[in-house]
């Protein structure tokens, strides 16, 4: 063997053991099904009868913890706080009232669940809307235990209020809400500043940059509840027949929200049940 080629002998098998060397060191890669954009692969699915609360918190930790936007970390969370549709927004004081209730007692087992250890935080900080009644907001106290500040955004942040802290807006219904909890995101101090059900929402009210952690949203036809879009972050989007369970789509967040708005077209999955329903009539009266 001449010196020459000796010399390359050693630098080929120097190339081996460095490879094998890296490969050893290097951190196995296992899939999360995360993504920081759009979902992981993964398929949202239907809560269980009883473990929609669950399921809803599960996604939103799941989003604080790896945003779709790590500078900006506004979370979404979005269901019908009540079961029987018909309750919903026929204008009573009554029926206000009942939303209100099961809002601030979801609230409750969120903030229970952020809150983590006892004084080793972090601390989370309850806001309603600016537009928000006094006796709301006693009511909001009433119901809502173990946050460290329970109040409206109308009101000045507590000194208090530090870096790794957590912000959930319940509710919000006037543009400064939205704008306040879009700048408290962008401030960088909060771990996570999560909105529940937001009300009166423009297209400009909540960023694409934000992460739509849970979305629950029932899909009718003849007046009917057919199937639902969800989503359970980091899982991709679905549209759900409601009879099958069957996932008739998933989509990612390019897929199905709105230009730069974290809301999403039902257009596409509401005609997806409409022809799910069509379908299946068709066949049942063939047989």
């Amino acid at each position: 063997m001449t010196r020459t080629s000796a010399f390359l002998f050693l630098i080929q098998l120097f190339g081996l053991a460095l490879s094998f060397s890296n490969e050893r060191l290097q951190p196995r890669r296992y899939d999360t099904s995360v993504s920081l954009f759009g979902g992981g692969g993964g398929v949202s699915k239907l809560p269980s009868p009883n473990g929609r609360d669950k399921q809803a918190i599960d996604s939103i930790k799941a989003a604080i913890s790896k945003p779709r936007n790590p500078s900006f970390p506004l979370v979404e969370c979005e269901f019908p706080p009540l079961e029987a549709l018909n309750k919903l927004g026929d204008g009573s004081q009554r029926s206000a009232d009942q939303v209100d209730s099961a809002n601030f007692a979801f609230a409750a087992k969120l903030v229970k669940s952020l809150s983590g250890i006892p004084f080793l935080g972090p601390n989370v900080y309850l806001f309603l809307s600016a537009a928000s009644s006094s006796r709301t907001i006693s009511k909001a106290k009433s119901i809502i235990k173990g946050a460290t500040y329970v109040g409206s955004l109308k009101d000045r942040i507590p000194d208090t209020f530090k870096t790794g802290d957590v912000v959930v807006v319940v509710a919000p219904c006037i543009g400064p809400d939205y704008s306040i909890a879009s700048q408290l995101a962008k401030d960088g101090i909060a771990s996570g500043v999560v909105i529940i059900n937001g009300l009166a929402k423009s297209a400009k009210s909540v960023s694409g940059s934000a992460t739509m952690a849970y979305y629950l949203k029932p899909l009718t036809y003849n007046s009917q509840v057919v199937g639902y879009l969800c989503r359970n972050y980091p899982n991709d989007w679905a549209t759900v027949d409601l009879l099958s369970k069957q996932v008739l789509k998933s989509y990612k967040d390019e897929e199905i929200l709105f230009g730069d708005s974290n809301a999403p077209d039902l257009r596409g999955p509401g005609f997806l049940v409409q022809k799910c329903v069509d379908e299946r009539a068709i066949q049942s009266r063939k047989n």
